[in-house]
């Protein structure tokens, strides 16, 4: 992913988690969906047309359009009201296929760092599944709380580091190893805060 549009993968999980949470109020996020959605589709098209069949920078591009279309699905759902349960199930979508990309990080760019943040952002959207797709509204403001802090660790911060040069210094076992600490931390103080909600009907 480019540095550019993992800053603004980072801005709309923020304020996205922020909106789950409840202290951005009803459509307040929609527009960064829109214009980051729209980022995440037009960025990796041109990429790809522009690849001259580079197979690496194909695979790299293609994994933008899970966000892009996430975005954008969002966008629709709150300006035209269409039913979540249709961005849940594409989430669960997207969970799998970010644990492929995870691998692929791996395997063919020996990238711990961003084998890492894939699977972060597979239980990330697989929250959003379990929210959106299934109804488990318990879980919203966990899943907004999650998709806050991912905003930062995943997202801006990375996307920082690589922009002003400092993430290719760095060794990707030791930041992959940092990230997996402090996203287990997070998820503990996340859980233990929860407010607390009524059950669900059976």
């Amino acid at each position: 992913m480019s540095s550019v549009g993992l800053l603004y993968v980072g801005a709309v999980l923020y304020l996205n988690g922020l909106a789950l949470m409840g202290i951005i109020k009803g459509t307040g996020a929609t527009p960064i969906n829109w214009f980051v959605g729209f980022l995440q589709v037009l960025t990796p098209t041109y990429l790809i047309f522009t690849a001259n069949g580079d197979a690496d920078a194909i695979f790299l591009a293609s994994g933008l359009y899970l966000f892009g279309f996430t975005y954008l699905y969002v966008a629709m759902g709150n300006t035209w009201g269409h039913d979540p349960t249709g961005l849940g199930y594409f989430s669960l979508f997207v969970a799998i296929m970010a644990v492929g990309y995870a691998v692929g990080n791996l395997l063919m760019f020996d990238d711990y760092a961003f084998f890492v943040i894939w699977l972060l952002w597979s239980v990330l959207w697989f929250l959003f599944y379990l929210t959106l797709g299934k109804g488990l509204t318990r879980l919203t403001w966990f899943t907004g709380g999650v998709a806050a802090v991912e905003g930062w660790i995943t997202g801006a911060i990375p996307a920082f580091l690589l922009l002003t040069g400092v993430w290719q210094d760095l060794d990707g076992r030791v930041v992959a190893v940092a990230l997996t600490v402090v996203f287990v931390v997070a998820l503990g103080i996340l859980w233990s805060r929860q407010p607390a909600t009524r059950e669900e009907a059976p």
